[in-house]
């Protein structure tokens, strides 16, 4: 994997650039749909390539190794031929969802025990199995293994999480040395970075995670409950580490102006689940701002959802149809609107990038936030 720099804004510490991976090219800063069972809720591929203009996707490796396994992905030759998506994907490692499932696991040096949340069956991941599971779905860029500390997190269990994480990652990054792809493409593991929001233990965690020069390096552990304030801290205090010829993944974040605030602290890459989810909830990001498609004062507006907008959805339906479909239970309805908000995150950074380009990219953020924020 390669990653070029290509502008670097006069105004802030945002950038944008080129990376390369063997499933196709990457343009940075970008936004990344998750699809976490190897599909992204309620929309085709199709959509995702065309519409969405999606270039990359997630999955996740604790969903996928549970449903559908191993054996069928690897039969599938990886999630790429199985869900038909020929665009990089980025696996998460499951230490988020180990995180989430805190009343069913138990962790320990080797690994992490845990239950299904689907049967309540019993299961093991170590580093090794983490890495061969990636293997086996075949990401483009994986994710090393590591555990998501809880906001507020006490000094003593943060340090002692935080040393664990850096250990696996030890045994992550000798398994991949250890192991070949499994489907002709290569492979790039991301350490993550940890600490809470703990100023002294995300240094150490960003300068341990930096030292082992991979292609990548994420930032975890954060967008968990703190402060908007506190994580944009703990983020400009790890890109100050971080090395600047590498891409640097916020993880899990966030909302539009979470993201355009990480651009402007040097962040490349995010995912996260609420333009989907709060899609299905009824709520669209537009550039005029935030609409609730459920508010009777949508009922007879048949203008377009909207007009600037660059998915076909956005000029094709009206805002008083799509709430029909929303008061209906139409399934129709989350799909137009999932659709709909995916596009406008990938516009958001897309126009990030160009702002970038143009070293407007500061004077442009300051000026579009409170827009995209308003409630209409």
């Amino acid at each position: 994997m390669k990653f070029e720099i290509l502008h670097s804004d006069t105004g802030s510490k945002a950038r944008n650039g080129k990376l390369y991976t063997d499933h196709g090219l990457i343009e940075t800063p970008i936004f990344m749909p998750v699809g976490t069972v190897g599909t992204v809720k309620g929309v085709s591929q199709q959509d995702l390539v065309n519409d969405i203009k999606a270039e990359i996707i997630l999955g996740n490796t604790y969903h996928l190794y549970l449903r559908p396994g191993l054996d069928i992905m690897r039969e599938a030759g990886g999630l790429h031929k199985f869900n038909h998506w020929d665009r990089p994907i980025l696996t998460d490692s499951g230490g988020y969802q180990v995180y989430s499932l805190s009343g069913n696991r138990k962790l320990e040096e080797k690994g992490c025990h845990f239950r299904s949340h689907i049967d309540g069956s019993k299961h093991f991941f170590t580093p090794e199995s983490v890495v061969d599971i990636q293997r086996v779905i075949g990401a483009d860029i994986v994710m090393a293994f590591d555990e998501c500390t809880p906001w507020p997190c006490e000094y003593s269990y943060a340090i002692d999480s935080m040393d664990l994480t850096h250990r696996w990652l030890d045994r992550c990054i000798e398994r991949m040395k250890q192991t070949e792809p499994l489907y002709g493409h290569e492979q790039s593991l991301f350490p993550i970075v940890q600490g809470s929001t703990i100023r002294d233990l995300r240094v150490k965690s960003a300068e341990y995670i930096a030292s082992k020069g991979m292609d990548g390096n994420a930032i975890g552990g954060l967008s968990v409950g703190e402060p908007a304030e506190e994580m944009y801290e703990m983020t400009e205090l790890v890109c100050n580490i971080l090395p600047l010829d590498k891409p640097r993944y916020l993880m899990g974040v966030g909302t539009p102006a979470n993201i355009l605030e990480s651009i402007a602290l040097g962040i490349d890459m995010f995912d996260c689940v609420l333009p989907t989810r709060n899609a299905r909830n009824g709520m669209l990001f537009t550039r005029r701002g935030i609409v609730n498609i459920r508010n009777k004062k949508w009922e007879r507006e048949f203008s377009p959802i909207d007009p600037e907008g660059e998915s076909y959805v956005d000029q094709f339906y009206s805002l008083a149809y799509l709430r029909h479909l929303f008061v209906a239970n139409e399934i129709l309805g989350l799909q137009i609107a999932s659709v709909h908000n995916l596009s406008f995150y990938l516009w958001l950074v897309k126009e990030a990038r160009v702002q970038i380009s143009q070293n407007n990219f500061a004077t442009w953020k300051d000026a579009i936030l409170p827009k995209l924020m308003t409630r209409l």
